[in-house]
């Protein structure tokens, strides 16, 4: 791990996104509708992303674990894809970018699972960190 105790702590930001396209209209329909048997996939995906950025650095063995102080995960639909959204935001003195995408990623792996059932071609694609703010550098890929 990093050595970080000489670090400042500054405002972090980062948001991740990962995509779940799916193979038909109708997956999408019984998302917005509630209509999909394991539940409700937006919400039981949320709260499973929340707990995916809170626990990063007890799997990825070199994370630190850090402040977790925002947390946000947010759906675009169009066509046959959701684009799930994770913001993650500290005061800390390392960055928050594989919180993010770790998030991202425990939102589409949800999505895939409860989506599996009702839709044989659930893919996910293109987890990437789109911005991230604080400490030396910032990237907006946005």
């Amino acid at each position: 791990m990093v050595d970080i105790t000489q670090k400042q702590p500054t405002h972090r930001t980062a948001i991740a996104q990962a995509i779940v396209k799916v193979s038909a209209q109708r997956t999408i329909e019984a998302i917005k509708n509630g209509a999909v048997p394991k539940g409700d996939v937006l919400s039981m995906s949320k709260a499973a992303g929340f707990l995916g950025v809170k626990k990063t650095s007890d799997l990825l063995p070199d994370c630190h674990p850090l402040p977790v102080e925002y947390c946000a995960v947010d759906y675009e639909m169009e066509g046959l894809e959701v684009k799930i959204l994770v913001t993650v935001k500290t005061f800390y003195k390392t960055g928050v970018e594989v919180e993010a995408m770790h998030g991202a990623s425990v939102v589409a792996l949800t999505m895939y699972d409860m989506l599996k059932p009702i839709d044989k071609g659930v893919e996910i694609h293109q987890i990437k960190l789109l911005k991230k703010t604080g400490g030396k550098s910032d990237i907006d890929n946005q």
